[in-house]
């Protein structure tokens, strides 16, 4: 349950932001008629995503076992990479969000009204959209490897909160250090693709396409359990698994190592080297 509020919630939070960044922005210029605009471009995303989700699920359920096994991998694959993307990602571009989104927004108004509104739709549309269907391969991958209603009422909880939260900054009552949630969100998140990293590899070898390394390095179902309530907050957050193999260890090492390096790394030592190419 753990995971998916956590992936929903940052995934909500920065979806809301973006369009209250607008929203703001259009009523502190004096242009509030064209807020109809932005949610019109909000609705249309959340259709989308909807869609895409239930066409992925139904399309995954069609295939034979095997087969169904292969398509899991793939989209915990897809996952993995579009949570680093979206960790790394946020880093550099939180800075300047902001004023980048004015300009976009200014930079609407250059043409006729009727320009202008179709450009705040799109904006809206792609931001609300980006973040949606990320959270449709993100939870599609958690569906995957976990059971019971837990999972959805997580993902509901956390786009609760991030909803409550997106209007409380709106309003301008609520005020969030937003550098230090997405680190420590961002830092959760590279542990929970990790896990998700270690479950692709179950998947490749319930499909044939993956026997290495298949020994257990421990067996723990008597001690800690998956379906204990332990169990599930580990597996939620750190991929735990109560009798991984080797080659689950060694793909969760491999990914989970590197990329807490390079997330710990500061920011100034990596945009040194590209400011001297520059000068």
């Amino acid at each position: 349950m753990l995971a998916p509020f956590l992936i929903m919630l940052r995934e909500g939070l920065e979806a809301a932001l973006i369009v209250g960044i607008i929203a703001s922005y259009l009523r502190q210029t004096g242009r509030s008629a064209f807020l109809p605009a932005v949610w019109v471009g909000v609705l249309l995303a959340v259709a989308l995503s909807l869609f895409a989700g239930s066409a992925v699920l139904l399309l995954g359920q069609e295939f034979p076992q095997k087969t169904q096994e292969l398509f899991e991998a793939i989209v915990g694959l897809v996952a993995v990479a579009v949570l680093s993307w979206m960790v790394f990602w946020m880093r550099g571009a939180a800075r300047s969000m902001r004023a980048q989104l004015h300009e976009s927004v200014d930079a609407a108004f250059a043409g006729t009204g009727q320009g202008a509104a179709w450009a705040l739709v799109g904006m809206a549309f792609f931001a609300v959209a980006r973040e949606g269907l990320e959270s449709v391969f993100f939870l599609l991958a958690i569906f995957q490897q976990s059971t019971g209603m837990a999972v959805p009422l997580g993902a509901l909880a956390g786009l609760g909160v991030a909803v409550l939260l997106g209007l409380g900054i709106y309003w301008g009552g609520l005020r969030l250090n937003l550098q230090k949630f997405f680190r420590w969100t961002g830092l959760l998140i590279l542990l929970v693709a990790a896990g998700l990293l270690s479950g692709v590899v179950r998947n490749l070898h319930e499909a044939g396409l993956w026997n290495l390394w298949q020994e257990r390095v421990y067996d723990w179902s008597g001690i800690l359990p998956n379906a204990s309530v332990a169990g599930t907050v580990l597996s939620g957050l750190l991929g735990y698994h109560e009798s991984p193999t080797w080659g689950e260890l060694a793909v969760w090492l491999l990914y989970l190592l590197p990329a807490l390096g390079l997330f710990f790394w500061p920011e100034a030592s990596r945009r040194a080297p590209a400011a001297q190419e520059h000068s």
